[in-house]
């Protein structure tokens, strides 16, 4: 059986070869920040939220601390701290999970379908229930206002590797190719 500290090394490169963004807090690799985009075909499609995800000491046998970083409007997730209610990670974790069902599974099931009867904002919740057109439409603001790629740090998306590099790097480098024929 495989100690708790492989099993954890294991999980983080498998989040990152998945092509999830993972930024470690320090040299450890209990903390880090992970970016997370809506699910497609919900509420929050277009949406890029940085999560913290914390590891136990007993992770894989004990489950992650999960916690939206920048505001998103749900009923299962905390306004302030950013905690998430979500069972199969507070109280039906099993080693068997790992930290890609928590981004590929738990999570954008959780966005994709709220359980208002199990709130921790409990104004999204009552919103929710009582009027769904004016809940749904916060939502979309809190995404507009809060989930956008800027708000977590990140460049948008429609930018290409060619852009990052300045002119003068264009310039130098077609200088070079042109400057030195074959002999």
């Amino acid at each position: 059986m495989s100690s708790p500290s492989k099993r954890r090394e294991m999980d983080l490169m498998k989040l990152m070869m998945s092509d999830y963004k993972v930024e470690m807090v320090n040299d450890g690799m209990q903390e880090f920040y992970v970016d997370f985009h809506g699910p497609n075909e919900s509420l929050y499609q277009g949406g890029v939220w940085r999560i913290r995800v914390e590891l136990p000491d007993a992770y894989p046998y004990k489950s992650p601390s999960i916690g939206f970083v920048n505001k998103i409007y749900h009923p299962n997730v905390d306004e302030m701290s950013g905690s998430v209610c979500l069972d199969v990670i507070n109280q039906t974790w099993s080693p068997m999970f790992d930290l890609v069902n928590v981004f590929e599974v738990f999570l954008p099931q959780l966005l994709l379908y709220p359980n208002p009867s199990d709130p921790l904002n409990g104004e999204a919740a009552a919103l929710m229930m009582r009027d769904r057109p004016a809940y749904e439409q916060k939502v979309k603001e809190y995404c507009e206002r809060y989930a956008k790629p800027e708000d977590i740090g990140a460049p948008p998306e429609d930018k290409s590797s060619d852009e990052e590099l300045t002119e003068d790097e264009y310039d130098s480098s077609d200088e070079a190719v042109v400057g030195n024929p074959d002999p």
